[in-house]
């Protein structure tokens, strides 16, 4: 695996997945701690969560010196779940995916028009139980600079980049409360420009942003 000079952020990103798998594989603790998790530890039997996979697509640094960022979507207000939140691209596997990160990847271009042929995957973390019956599994790929994306308009109302220096900065993350069917739940919160990133996104997120910071 190439490392490039200049990017602190974007080696130490190649850095964690250069280490042994065990090293980032254990799952992710949701932030609201729900029932459905035990101290980082999916309560319910994974036969029992429907699987899903998200993209975690890194840019490479770009030539004229840009830095690497990662691929934000915001999901349409016309969903009927998590409208208008900030997601990574992704949903559940389906018959036809080959594995977790078949399903990713397919799910990254249908969403965002990302070709699988552009990704080079380099590892992924541990699940993420979900209250909502889930088990995702984030999948890290490097992608090259400057590429266009395509919003699907059914599932997209916008895509974004953030820094990826910001991504894996865990001191820039916040932990904040808000109410859910009568009931004060906690999540993590990550602020870029005018965008709020919150809940099991910056959850994933922040995971990723410990275990690069060693």
């Amino acid at each position: 695996m190439e490392f490039f000079a200049g990017d602190p952020a974007f080696e130490s990103l190649l850095a964690l997945f250069a280490a042994p798998a065990e090293d980032w594989l254990s799952p992710i603790g949701h932030p609201a701690r729900d029932p459905d998790t035990r101290r980082g530890k999916p309560s319910l039997a994974r036969g029992s969560l429907r699987e899903a996979a998200v993209l975690i697509a890194v840019s490479r640094p770009g030539g004229d010196a840009s830095p690497s960022k990662v691929v934000l979507t915001v999901r349409s207000e016309n969903l009927k779940s998590h409208a208008g939140q900030i997601s990574l691209p992704g949903g559940s596997i389906e018959p036809d995916d080959a594995d977790l990160t078949a399903a990713a990847l397919r799910e990254a271009e249908e969403e965002i028009g990302l070709p699988p042929k552009h990704v080079e995957v380099i590892g992924e973390l541990g699940p993420m139980a979900l209250p909502s019956g889930f088990l995702v599994t984030p999948v890290v790929g490097l992608i090259p600079p400057g590429l266009a994306f395509t919003p699907c308009s059914r599932e997209v109302a916008d895509i974004f980049e953030t820094p990826l220096d910001l991504i894996l900065n865990p001191e820039a993350y916040v932990r904040s409360s808000y109410l859910h069917a009568g009931v004060n739940r906690r999540t993590l919160e990550l602020h870029y420009e005018d965008y709020r990133i919150w809940g099991a996104t910056a959850a994933i997120l922040h995971r990723l942003a410990v275990l690069a910071a060693g």
